[in-house]
Parts: structure tokens; C-alpha cells; sequence
């Protein structure tokens, strides 16, 4: 098992990015938030969870080239580590385990 467990706006956060492959920067995640989920997101709190999971290793961030439409601004770029995958795919099993063990008659 990994060190961190993932809350669940940190799997979301860190699940997006693995969607928006290359893509990834603050507005771009919030934006794929909000549409695939319907989940309004505030721009601090996934600053707070993007920081969150670079410290914990499961993310690294590097800045793009400045351009004039951003005022000469960089976009800050995330990316999922391989210790972000792994934790990730141990969640998964974790959550499809739990799903298993649910006896039929449960939702009946």
C-alpha cells in the first residue's frame, strides 16, 4: 500500500490531469472538473490540492512559455508521476474490492 491515501477531491484532481494529458494547467483542470462532473470547484481550493499532491510526490509541475495573452504569464503545467499512477491504481483496487464484497441482496 502507498504512504498517502487519497481523499476524494485529491482523486478527482489527480484523475483529471491524467485526462487532460499535456494539458493540464489550473483553468484547464477546473474547466474539465466542472464539465465531466457538474461540480462547481473554486480555483483555491484545487490550487491548495494541486500543492497538496506535488508535495506528496503524485504530481510534478514545470511552466510553458510566457505568451502576450496572459500579460507575459506562464501556464504551470501538471503531470501524474509514476508514484501518482501507482497510487491510483492501488485506490482503484481498493474501491472495485469493496465494490465486489457488496452482497447482491444489499441493493434490492
Amino acid at each position: 500500500m502507498s504512504k498517502y491515501r487519497l481523499g476524494e477531491f485529491e482523486e478527482v484532481v489527480l484523475l483529471t490531469v491524467a485526462v487532460l494529458y499535456g494539458k493540464a494547467y489550473g483553468v484547464s483542470i477546473l474547466g474539465e472538473i466542472e464539465e465531466r462532473l457538474n461540480r462547481e470547484v473554486s480555483i483555491g481550493s484545487l490550487r491548495t490540492v494541486l500543492n497538496r499532491l506535488e508535495k506528496k510526490g503524485c504530481l510534478s509541475s514545470e511552466f510553458g512559455e510566457s505568451t502576450a495573452m496572459r500579460g507575459g504569464k506562464r501556464k504551470r503545467f501538471f503531470k501524474v508521476t509514476k508514484y501518482g499512477q501507482k497510487v491510483l491504481q492501488e485506490t482503484r483496487q481498493q474501491r472495485q474490492l469493496l465494490w465486489e464484497a457488496i452482497p447482491k441482496a444489499a441493493f434490492e
